[in-house]
């Protein structure tokens, strides 16, 4: 990593826990970009001063493109509000692979909570990271946390049946479909399936509800699950006029119990501090090898790969012998 300017991470970790929006932002901002001050402030928000946050409850939200996540994590902020928690929500949108650019336009969706105090929303770029998630997303979480978020709202990019990151990440995953969208079946099937505590139809007022909400039932239903596992919840939702969320919201209250009651919660929970820990290692090791950004090591022996001179399991096994 280059050399930068030295942080004040005690007052920016005692001003986000103070509810400062800006310390918030600054945090995940050095998150994002992989600031040399990171173990600091994973140290601070942790509790090394002796005050460790208490962990919130994470929920992912997740689906293909246009299915209603945005407008439907709106309307979660909302009740979740009425309710007095304190809400963050991380809004992951699309880069561009040739300019790593994105719009990171869910914000703009979610105006009507910008004023609330008790509300941080902020977009992530995914950078080119697969499976929904931008790589910085579990440790903007922390962030969150520390910030004394009760729910953190996980708010994915539009996905398919393979980008199922934010499984790992999340306590309760909501999978929102909707009618008139191809094929349910077809959607449901495969990852997206399997990632799935609860699944939402979405704008349930269109034609077709019914269909789409059989369909995934009995997809649900050929699924082999042990005695005692959770089976998803369906729900119907209008999430454009606030119907059926009250549903969506007491499926997720639903599973977090049974989390709870069959120590789910804390599995959960050490598979994604594993995951995290693990994620971090790499990527530390492919600092020390050169590989971010490229060295000059990898790029004669991508050279010699590509020209056949050498396979990649001999240049890996080069490479990681320095």
């Amino acid at each position: 990593m280059t050399a930068r300017a030295p942080r004040d991470v005690t007052g920016l970790v005692g001003a986000a826990r103070d509810g400062d929006a800006r310390a918030v932002a600054r945090l995940i901002s050095l998150v994002e970009d992989g600031d040399p001050a990171l173990p600091e402030i994973a140290a601070a928000l942790s509790g090394g001063g002796g005050r460790a946050p208490a962990a919130a409850q994470v929920i992912g939200v997740t689906g293909p493109p246009g299915v209603g996540k945005s407008t439907t994590t709106s309307e979660l902020v909302r009740l979740l509000r009425a309710d007095g928690q304190r809400v963050g929500v991380l809004a992951v949108d699309p880069s561009s692979p040739f300019t790593g650019g994105a719009i990171l336009g869910d914000r703009v969706r979610m105006q009507e909570h910008a004023t609330d105090p008790g509300v941080y929303i902020r977009s992530m770029s995914s950078r080119g990271n697969l499976g929904g998630l931008a790589a910085a997303t579990p440790q903007a979480v922390r962030v969150l946390e520390g910030a004394g978020c009760q729910v953190v709202l996980v708010e994915t990019v539009g996905v398919g049946q393979a980008e199922v990151g934010v499984a790992s990440l999340a306590d309760t995953t909501v999978v929102l479909l909707a009618p008139g969208m191809g094929d349910a079946v077809q959607a449901v099937k495969a990852g997206i399936l399997e990632i799935g505590d609860i699944f939402a139809v979405n704008k349930a007022d269109r034609d077709g509800v019914d269909a789409a909400y059989q369909d995934i039932q009995g997809m649900l239903a050929l699924g082999e699950r042990a005695p005692g596992q959770w089976r998803p919840l369906v729900v119907r939702t209008v999430a454009a006029r606030g119907e059926g969320m009250a549903d969506l919201l007491a499926a997720i209250a639903k599973h977090r119990d049974w989390l709870v009651r069959h120590g789910e919660l804390g599995r959960r929970r050490q598979a994604r501090a594993a995951a995290e820990i693990e994620a971090i290692a790499i990527a530390e090791l492919r600092e020390r090898l050169g590989v971010v950004p490229a060295g000059a090591d990898l790029a004669k022996l991508a050279a010699a790969v590509a020209g056949g001179e050498l396979d990649p399991y001999a240049a890996a096994a080069r490479l990681l012998a320095g």
